[in-house]
């Protein structure tokens, strides 16, 4: 599904990522972890293309298709979903409003008329009992005045309703309390399947006690210098990241 060939991208002349590689198939999930300025965050906003960042080479491929080239709209609409570690607010428009407008914005782009409305209620309902969320939150704004888990939770909502092919959780777990992580991490296992893929990226192993990765990567001064299964991510929460740096500098 996903693919990434040495790629380097850099930020106002600064170099963050420095020849990439990684690999992401249908019905996977990927953890990405490292420590603070590793690249993780450049990652996630260069695969959904982000404009302040500039891919110097390398290769982004979504089932075969070089998206290097591709505006940040053009990706969403080619099943590329980023849940953003700091939600913005737009006061004025509701979370149903906004995601009714991603929905037909995407199916105009692939040549579809607009949801009819009655299938879009149906969906809006279905995806919000799956998640458990009360249907007087989607007539708030967006984001407005929400706590951190309810802007979690409607990332994962809005995830929910546009069915990406592939969705990358950009520190999702980043100031939840126990019950919002588990209502998060909840969604993200119910809305798995064959057809899409995953890639969570944190900082910290608790996440993983809830969504179980199939792989686990270290990211390390922009590059991925070690690849496990879950286990790795538990030998990180117990060791720290600095024996991975004497790992790659011995």
């Amino acid at each position: 599904m996903l693919k990434i060939e040495n790629l380097h991208a850099q930020i106002e002349d600064k170099s963050i990522l420095k020849g990439l590689n990684l690999e992401v198939k249908a019905g996977e999930i990927h953890a990405i972890m490292g420590p603070n300025g590793a690249g993780k965050s450049t990652l996630a906003s260069v695969i959904a293309g982000k404009e302040e960042y500039e891919v110097t080479s390398g290769l982004i491929e979504l089932n075969g298709e070089d998206i290097n080239e591709l505006a940040p709209e053009e990706r969403a609409h080619a099943g590329v979903f980023l849940s953003f570690q700091y939600p913005v607010e737009i006061p004025g428009v509701t979370v149903t409003n906004f995601v009714k407008t991603s929905i037909n914005e995407s199916r105009k782009a692939q040549g579809l008329e607009d949801m009819p409305a009655k299938e879009m209620l149906q969906k809006i309902r279905e995806k919000s009992e799956l998640l458990e969320i009360d249907r007087k939150f989607l007539s708030r704004s967006l984001n407005e005045g929400f706590s951190g888990g309810e802007k979690k939770r409607n990332e994962i909502f809005q995830m929910a309703m546009l069915e990406p092919k592939l969705a990358i959780l950009d520190e999702t777990d980043s100031g939840l309390d126990i019950d919002a992580l588990r209502i998060v991490a909840n969604g993200v296992n119910k809305l798995k399947s064959k057809d899409n893929a995953v890639i969570v990226i944190t900082h910290y192993q608790r996440l993983l006690n809830y969504i179980t990765p199939d792989f686990v990567h270290v990211l390390h001064d922009g590059k991925i210098v070690k690849t496990g299964d879950a286990s790795l991510a538990l030998e990180l929460e117990a060791k720290g990241y600095d024996w991975i740096k004497e790992e790659v500098n011995s």
